[in-house]
């Protein structure tokens, strides 16, 4: 097998090429806000930095404008939190499966950590039982992250139960780290709600859901949830397609409204060549929450 990481830093590689170089690094800096910093050097400014961390002396003499650079006093702690449970087997909207989506985001997520000094945990799992990976720095720990995600998650696997992994966490993490989410279309509730506000009022929280495939008449579909067909030549009633799109609507305005009002930044994606740009968008969008 390639090596999961080589995948996620030669994405990472593309993205750098197209966009200008930081952008995305800025962004992740930006989300532990009141963290201890020592001032290191200076660099260009890229769209995205802060106005108040330039340095005007230096841009005046300069004649460009430049950004003062920091480096942390000490490592925070990033916890990627994903469901490994048979949900994630099934196709994303973009056609691949969403186990692939999300082990391309957390690395991302992971190595963005990486570069910055931060350690990074995992937590996974289904309805039967939750695995804790304790933080630790280093590429070898990380790639060893991403392929227990990618081999947890199969058709085989148990139910997906996220709130098992959120309600562990809520449990046994001590501190403020920073949680990042990769998840299912999953459906807002009451429980999972004041679970949420609980894990809010203790930790930063990015939220990634991976879109769901999209019930076409043409092919034959099956639910990874309990292996029941799903009936997909109905999909061509126009009926049952306008009853379908009106109760997805449902669901995710319910799922939007739950993390807003947990003040949970959330983003999508629905296959793994638009995660870098949807974790910069999504990053963006925390900083400029807070």
């Amino acid at each position: 097998m390639t090596r999961l990481l080589y995948r996620v830093k030669s994405r990472m590689a593309i993205f750098a090429h197209r966009k200008a170089r930081g952008m995305l690094d800025g962004e992740y800096g930006s989300v532990f806000r009141g963290r201890s910093l020592d001032f290191d050097d200076l660099r260009a400014y890229v769209p995205g930095d802060e106005v108040r961390d330039l340095d005007w002396k230096a841009t005046a003499r300069h004649g460009s404008p430049l950004i003062k650079r920091y480096v942390a006093v000490r490592r925070q702690t990033v916890l990627l939190i994903t469901d490994t449970g048979r949900n994630m087997a099934a196709e994303a909207a973009g056609g691949e499966t969403k186990k692939d989506i999300a082990v391309m985001a957390l690395g991302v997520m992971g190595y963005l950590a990486h570069r910055h000094g931060d350690i990074v945990g995992l937590v996974c799992g289904d309805a039967d039982r939750t695995t804790s990976v304790p933080a630790k720095s280093g590429e070898a720990h990380l790639e060893r992250l991403l392929r227990h995600v990618h081999a947890s998650a199969t058709p085989d696997s148990a139910a997906s139960r996220l709130e098992d992994q959120l309600e562990h966490v809520a449990r046994t993490i001590k501190g403020r780290f920073l949680l990042f989410v990769v998840a299912d279309e999953i459906a807002a509730t009451p429980p999972l709600a004041r679970l949420l506000r609980r894990l809010r009022a203790q930790h930063e929280i990015l939220w990634l859901t991976v879109r769901d495939a999209q019930l076409t008449a043409e092919a034959r579909w099956y639910s990874v949830h309990d292996a029941s067909p799903l009936l997909g030549h109905l999909a061509g009633a126009p009926g049952v397609a306008a009853a379908y799109a009106r109760a997805e609507l449902v669901r995710d305005a319910g799922r939007k409204d739950m993390l807003r009002r947990a003040g949970i930044t959330e983003g999508s994606v629905s296959e793994s060549q638009d995660v870098i740009a949807g974790l910069f968008a999504l990053l963006e969008r925390h900083r400029r929450a807070g």
